[in-house]
Protein backbone atom coordinates (compact mmCIF):
# COMPACT_ATOMS: atom_id res chain seq x y z
CA UNK A 1 0.00 0.00 0.00
CA UNK A 2 1.26 3.42 -0.62
CA UNK A 3 2.86 5.69 2.00
CA UNK A 4 2.15 9.64 2.08
CA UNK A 5 4.45 12.28 4.45
CA UNK A 6 2.21 14.14 5.84
CA UNK A 7 2.30 16.65 8.59
CA UNK A 8 5.88 15.25 9.72
CA UNK A 9 4.96 11.63 9.28
CA UNK A 10 4.06 8.60 7.24
CA UNK A 11 0.60 7.79 6.57
CA UNK A 12 -0.54 4.47 4.92
CA UNK A 13 -3.49 5.06 2.30
CA UNK A 14 -5.58 3.26 -0.17
CA UNK A 15 -7.42 4.63 -3.23
CA UNK A 16 -10.87 2.73 -5.01
CA UNK A 17 -12.42 4.10 -7.64
CA UNK A 18 -12.18 6.44 -10.35
CA UNK A 19 -9.67 9.55 -9.43
CA UNK A 20 -11.45 12.02 -11.80
CA UNK A 21 -14.73 11.34 -9.43
CA UNK A 22 -15.63 12.95 -6.18
CA UNK A 23 -13.13 11.92 -3.75
CA UNK A 24 -14.19 11.46 -0.25
CA UNK A 25 -11.80 10.13 2.95
CA UNK A 26 -12.73 7.75 4.97
CA UNK A 27 -11.21 8.70 8.65
CA UNK A 28 -11.81 5.64 10.90
CA UNK A 29 -12.15 5.01 14.51
CA UNK A 30 -10.12 4.15 17.70
CA UNK A 31 -6.98 1.33 16.70
CA UNK A 32 -9.28 0.62 14.08
CA UNK A 33 -7.53 0.03 10.57
CA UNK A 34 -8.24 1.15 7.01
CA UNK A 35 -9.47 -2.71 6.26
CA UNK A 36 -11.67 -2.56 9.11
CA UNK A 37 -14.21 -0.45 6.67
CA UNK A 38 -16.08 -2.87 4.54
CA UNK A 39 -14.94 -3.58 1.12
CA UNK A 40 -19.12 -3.71 0.68
CA UNK A 41 -19.53 0.21 1.86
CA UNK A 42 -16.46 1.23 -0.20
CA UNK A 43 -17.97 -0.19 -3.30
CA UNK A 44 -21.15 0.98 -2.67
CA UNK A 45 -19.38 4.87 -2.23
CA UNK A 46 -17.93 3.90 -5.73
CA UNK A 47 -21.18 2.69 -7.38
CA UNK A 48 -22.53 6.34 -6.12
CA UNK A 49 -19.55 8.10 -7.88
CA UNK A 50 -17.05 8.79 -5.40
CA UNK A 51 -13.23 8.00 -5.52
CA UNK A 52 -12.69 6.51 -2.40
CA UNK A 53 -9.50 7.42 -0.49
CA UNK A 54 -8.99 5.82 2.90
CA UNK A 55 -5.94 6.02 5.46
CA UNK A 56 -4.22 4.07 8.37
CA UNK A 57 -4.42 6.91 11.84
CA UNK A 58 -1.24 7.63 13.13
CA UNK A 59 -0.62 4.47 15.80
CA UNK A 60 -2.50 2.22 14.09
CA UNK A 61 -2.21 -0.17 11.31
CA UNK A 62 0.51 0.40 9.19
CA UNK A 63 0.86 4.73 9.72
CA UNK A 64 3.79 6.26 12.00
CA UNK A 65 4.36 4.82 15.45
CA UNK A 66 4.54 7.94 18.14
CA UNK A 67 8.29 6.84 19.17
CA UNK A 68 7.60 7.52 22.83
CA UNK A 69 6.34 5.90 26.04
CA UNK A 70 2.55 5.74 25.66
CA UNK A 71 0.69 8.08 28.04
CA UNK A 72 -1.29 7.15 31.22
CA UNK A 73 -4.84 7.60 28.86
CA UNK A 74 -6.51 7.07 32.83
CA UNK A 75 -4.71 9.80 34.19
CA UNK A 76 -5.05 12.90 31.47
CA UNK A 77 -9.20 11.55 31.90
CA UNK A 78 -8.66 12.07 35.52
CA UNK A 79 -7.39 15.82 34.82
CA UNK A 80 -9.34 17.04 32.10
CA UNK A 81 -12.37 15.84 34.77
CA UNK A 82 -11.10 18.38 36.79
CA UNK A 83 -10.73 21.15 34.13
CA UNK A 84 -7.18 20.96 33.94
CA UNK A 85 -5.87 21.86 30.31
CA UNK A 86 -3.56 18.65 29.45
CA UNK A 87 -2.51 19.10 25.72
CA UNK A 88 0.86 20.09 26.63
CA UNK A 89 1.57 17.14 28.03
CA UNK A 90 -0.06 14.98 25.71
CA UNK A 91 1.97 13.67 22.39
CA UNK A 92 -0.85 14.86 20.19
CA UNK A 93 -4.54 15.47 19.98
CA UNK A 94 -7.44 15.03 17.54
CA UNK A 95 -6.24 18.56 16.05
CA UNK A 96 -3.15 16.69 14.70
CA UNK A 97 -5.26 13.38 13.61
CA UNK A 98 -7.07 15.95 11.59
CA UNK A 99 -4.13 17.48 10.08
CA UNK A 100 -3.35 14.37 8.88
CA UNK A 101 -6.25 13.73 7.00
CA UNK A 102 -6.30 17.12 5.53
CA UNK A 103 -2.20 17.18 4.64
CA UNK A 104 -3.49 13.43 2.75
CA UNK A 105 -6.05 15.43 0.43
CA UNK A 106 -3.31 17.29 -0.67
CA UNK A 107 -0.95 15.07 -0.57
CA UNK A 108 -3.30 13.31 -3.81
CA UNK A 109 -4.17 16.97 -5.02
CA UNK A 110 -7.10 17.71 -3.99
CA UNK A 111 -8.14 21.34 -2.66
CA UNK A 112 -10.97 19.85 -0.55
CA UNK A 113 -12.74 16.36 -0.50
CA UNK A 114 -16.18 14.97 1.48
CA UNK A 115 -14.92 13.14 4.43
CA UNK A 116 -16.82 10.19 6.22
CA UNK A 117 -15.33 9.40 10.08
CA UNK A 118 -16.59 6.57 12.54
CA UNK A 119 -16.08 6.59 15.61
CA UNK A 120 -13.17 8.45 17.18
CA UNK A 121 -13.03 9.20 12.77
CA UNK A 122 -16.62 10.77 13.57
CA UNK A 123 -14.48 12.90 16.00
CA UNK A 124 -11.69 13.57 13.75
CA UNK A 125 -13.67 14.51 10.53
CA UNK A 126 -15.80 17.31 13.22
CA UNK A 127 -12.66 18.40 13.96
CA UNK A 128 -11.88 19.33 10.42
CA UNK A 129 -15.00 20.58 9.84
CA UNK A 130 -14.53 23.25 12.63
CA UNK A 131 -10.48 23.93 11.90
CA UNK A 132 -10.60 23.32 8.18
CA UNK A 133 -13.99 23.76 6.44
CA UNK A 134 -12.03 25.10 3.11
CA UNK A 135 -10.91 21.97 2.57
CA UNK A 136 -14.28 20.06 3.20
CA UNK A 137 -17.20 19.49 0.62
CA UNK A 138 -19.38 17.57 3.49
CA UNK A 139 -18.79 15.90 5.93
CA UNK A 140 -20.65 12.69 7.57
CA UNK A 141 -19.99 11.48 11.45
CA UNK A 142 -20.88 7.95 12.19
CA UNK A 143 -21.70 6.34 15.53
CA UNK A 144 -19.94 9.24 16.72
CA UNK A 145 -20.15 12.17 19.87
CA UNK A 146 -19.34 15.80 20.81
CA UNK A 147 -16.79 14.98 23.54
CA UNK A 148 -19.50 16.72 25.85
CA UNK A 149 -19.15 13.74 28.59
CA UNK A 150 -23.00 13.95 29.45
CA UNK A 151 -24.04 12.51 26.25
CA UNK A 152 -23.21 9.47 24.22
CA UNK A 153 -22.54 7.38 27.69
CA UNK A 154 -21.33 3.88 27.48
CA UNK A 155 -22.73 1.31 29.15
CA UNK A 156 -20.42 -0.15 31.57
CA UNK A 157 -20.43 -3.89 29.73
CA UNK A 158 -18.89 -1.88 26.26
CA UNK A 159 -16.53 -0.23 28.09
CA UNK A 160 -15.18 -3.18 29.38
CA UNK A 161 -14.74 -4.50 26.36
CA UNK A 162 -13.37 -2.09 24.66
CA UNK A 163 -10.13 -1.44 27.28
CA UNK A 164 -9.67 -4.69 28.27
CA UNK A 165 -6.09 -5.04 28.04
CA UNK A 166 -5.04 -7.49 25.28
CA UNK A 167 -5.12 -11.22 25.76
CA UNK A 168 -1.61 -13.32 24.59
CA UNK A 169 -1.22 -14.99 21.71
CA UNK A 170 -2.67 -14.89 17.94
CA UNK A 171 -5.95 -17.40 18.33
CA UNK A 172 -6.77 -15.34 22.07
CA UNK A 173 -6.30 -12.01 20.56
CA UNK A 174 -9.14 -12.87 17.54
CA UNK A 175 -11.09 -14.69 20.17
CA UNK A 176 -11.42 -11.66 22.87
CA UNK A 177 -11.81 -9.22 19.61
CA UNK A 178 -14.43 -10.93 18.37
CA UNK A 179 -16.48 -11.03 21.27
CA UNK A 180 -15.70 -7.34 21.95
CA UNK A 181 -17.24 -7.04 18.36
CA UNK A 182 -20.18 -8.98 19.38
CA UNK A 183 -20.90 -6.93 22.46
CA UNK A 184 -20.12 -3.43 20.22
CA UNK A 185 -22.08 -4.59 17.62
CA UNK A 186 -25.53 -5.13 18.31
CA UNK A 187 -28.18 -7.10 16.97
CA UNK A 188 -26.96 -7.02 13.44
CA UNK A 189 -23.89 -8.53 14.23
CA UNK A 190 -22.54 -11.48 12.36
CA UNK A 191 -19.63 -14.01 13.36
CA UNK A 192 -18.55 -14.98 10.51
CA UNK A 193 -17.88 -11.68 9.38
CA UNK A 194 -16.30 -11.23 12.85
CA UNK A 195 -13.84 -13.58 12.78
CA UNK A 196 -12.82 -12.96 9.17
CA UNK A 197 -12.41 -9.43 9.57
CA UNK A 198 -10.63 -9.69 13.12
CA UNK A 199 -7.97 -11.98 11.94
CA UNK A 200 -7.19 -9.68 9.15
CA UNK A 201 -6.65 -6.79 11.24
CA UNK A 202 -4.30 -9.08 13.43
CA UNK A 203 -2.31 -10.39 10.74
CA UNK A 204 -1.76 -6.93 9.17
CA UNK A 205 -0.88 -5.14 12.10
CA UNK A 206 -1.03 -5.82 15.86
CA UNK A 207 -0.36 -2.58 17.71
CA UNK A 208 -2.09 -2.47 21.32
CA UNK A 209 0.49 0.79 22.57
CA UNK A 210 -1.23 2.49 19.62
CA UNK A 211 -4.68 2.59 22.31
CA UNK A 212 -3.56 4.92 24.84
CA UNK A 213 -2.13 7.38 22.50
CA UNK A 214 -5.46 7.59 20.75
CA UNK A 215 -7.38 7.66 24.04
CA UNK A 216 -5.04 10.41 25.12
CA UNK A 217 -5.92 12.28 22.19
CA UNK A 218 -9.69 11.90 22.79
CA UNK A 219 -9.49 13.23 26.57
CA UNK A 220 -7.33 16.26 25.66
CA UNK A 221 -9.35 17.76 23.14
CA UNK A 222 -12.89 17.74 24.91
CA UNK A 223 -16.22 19.23 24.19
CA UNK A 224 -16.28 20.53 20.02
CA UNK A 225 -20.12 21.38 21.01
CA UNK A 226 -19.67 25.19 20.78
CA UNK A 227 -16.63 25.08 17.81
CA UNK A 228 -19.66 22.59 16.17
CA UNK A 229 -21.70 25.27 16.11
CA UNK A 230 -19.73 27.54 13.65
CA UNK A 231 -19.81 24.70 11.17
CA UNK A 232 -21.68 25.84 7.68
CA UNK A 233 -20.08 22.78 5.72
CA UNK A 234 -23.34 20.45 4.79
CA UNK A 235 -22.92 17.70 7.38
CA UNK A 236 -24.93 14.32 8.41
CA UNK A 237 -24.80 12.39 11.31
CA UNK A 238 -25.88 8.77 11.33
CA UNK A 239 -25.95 6.70 14.28
CA UNK A 240 -27.75 3.43 15.41
CA UNK A 241 -30.26 3.27 18.19
CA UNK A 242 -28.42 -0.08 19.36
CA UNK A 243 -25.08 1.89 19.87
CA UNK A 244 -23.81 0.74 23.59
CA UNK A 245 -20.41 2.55 23.43
CA UNK A 246 -21.42 5.63 21.84
CA UNK A 247 -25.12 6.02 22.82
CA UNK A 248 -27.52 7.65 20.28
CA UNK A 249 -27.77 10.85 22.59
CA UNK A 250 -24.28 11.47 20.99
CA UNK A 251 -25.35 11.47 17.49
CA UNK A 252 -28.13 13.72 18.70
CA UNK A 253 -26.11 16.09 20.05
CA UNK A 254 -23.82 16.63 17.39
CA UNK A 255 -27.07 17.21 14.62
CA UNK A 256 -28.20 19.41 17.59
CA UNK A 257 -24.59 21.24 17.50
CA UNK A 258 -24.77 21.74 13.63
CA UNK A 259 -27.13 24.50 12.14
CA UNK A 260 -28.98 21.98 9.50
CA UNK A 261 -27.07 19.06 9.81
CA UNK A 262 -29.48 15.85 8.62
CA UNK A 263 -29.86 13.41 10.94
CA UNK A 264 -30.19 9.54 10.11
CA UNK A 265 -31.15 7.20 12.73
CA UNK A 266 -31.26 3.55 12.41
CA UNK A 267 -33.00 1.20 14.96
CA UNK A 268 -31.29 -2.31 14.56
CA UNK A 269 -27.60 -0.59 14.07
CA UNK A 270 -24.67 -0.64 16.76
CA UNK A 271 -21.31 0.17 16.66
CA UNK A 272 -20.72 -1.47 13.45
CA UNK A 273 -21.32 -0.59 9.64
CA UNK A 274 -23.55 -3.90 9.51
CA UNK A 275 -23.93 -5.19 5.42
CA UNK A 276 -27.17 -4.97 6.50
CA UNK A 277 -27.24 -1.13 6.73
CA UNK A 278 -24.59 0.00 3.94
CA UNK A 279 -27.07 1.07 1.02
CA UNK A 280 -28.70 3.38 3.18
CA UNK A 281 -26.02 4.57 4.85
CA UNK A 282 -24.28 5.22 1.10
CA UNK A 283 -27.49 6.59 -0.24
CA UNK A 284 -27.48 9.41 2.54
CA UNK A 285 -23.71 10.11 2.11
CA UNK A 286 -24.52 10.73 -1.61
CA UNK A 287 -27.54 12.73 -1.15
CA UNK A 288 -25.69 15.05 1.49
CA UNK A 289 -22.30 15.46 -0.82
CA UNK A 290 -24.94 16.71 -3.46
CA UNK A 291 -27.31 18.89 -1.31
Amino acid sequence: MPIATVNGIDICYETSGDPDAEPVLLVMGFTAQLITWPDEFVQALVDRGFYVIRHDNRDSGLSHKTPAEPPDAAAILARTMEGEDVTPDVPYTLSAMSDDAVGLIEHLGYESAHVVGVSMGGMIVQVMAIEHPERLRSVTSIMSTTGDRSVGKPTREALTALLAPPADGREAVIAQTVERNRILAGPLWDREESEIRCAATYDRSFYPAGAAFQQAAIYATGDRTEGLRSVEVPFLVVHGREDSIISWTGGIATAEAVAGADLLVLAEMGHELSSKVIPQVADAIHAIAHR
